[in-house]
């Protein structure tokens, strides 16, 4: 199946160690200008902070990753954020972490810990949503498949857009790619072949977390 993680929008959260503030913001983000004038504004709503780093994954087959540790040592920032971000296996996502100095150092791995923790944080106060390369399927029957039909459908969890009610009743159904030749199988065979079925279009579609 052709489909990949995302986020559905912006997300944020905040830690605090040893009286740093760890304010993580993520965003939806389709190319780098965008997440960078998410960037730029960040840096002028937190004008005074010392930190602002951050790290996005753009794309698939491969996506385009890069990250910043915006004057922190090297590697302490911008490679846990984006190791977060892999780790969720996301794509499209723009991190960033804004960090005000509490008098105290962390040292390197305090540091790896925050901004890892501030990540995971973001990412917890948005919806990850997996979108999926499918088929509009029309399916057509007479009222005695319906029922049939239905629950063929609700057994897929599968989405109806659209159901038309005439002489017979049309129904307009997302099929995710590698469920195509198994759905209209079932169809025929819990029908006796009485249902038809029609391709409409190629599209994506999106399917949060919690519908499994």
């Amino acid at each position: 199946m052709d489909s990949y993680r995302t986020i559905s929008g912006d997300g944020l959260g905040e830690i605090v160690e040893k009286k740093s503030r760890f304010i993580a913001q993520v965003f939806h983000v389709t190319d780098e200008e965008e997440a960078l004038a998410h960037l730029e504004r960040i840096r002028k709503q937190h004008w005074d902070a010392r930190h602002h780093c951050w790290a996005y994954v753009i794309g698939r087959n491969p996506g385009t990753e890069r990250m910043s540790d915006d004057g922190e040592p090297a590697g302490t920032a911008g490679k846990p954020i984006l190791e977060v971000l892999r780790g969720s296996s996301l794509t499209d996502v723009f991190l960033v972490v804004t960090r005000y100095f509490g008098g105290t150092l962390l040292g390197t791995g305090g540091l790896v810990r925050a901004y890892t923790s501030a990540a995971q944080e973001a990412l917890a106060h948005t919806e990850i949503i997996t979108n999926i390369h499918g088929i509009k399927l029309r399916i057509t029957t007479d009222y005695t498949g319906l029922g049939k039909i239905q629950y063929l459908i609700g057994q897929r969890k599968l989405e109806i857009l659209d159901t038309v009610y005439s002489d017979h009743v049309e129904l307009t159904v997302l099929v995710p790619d590698d469920e195509r030749g198994s759905l209209v199988k079932d169809l025929m065979e819990g029908t006796n072949g009485q249902a038809q079925t029609e391709e409409l279009e190629e599209c994506w579609f999106t399917k949060g977390e919690q519908e499994g």
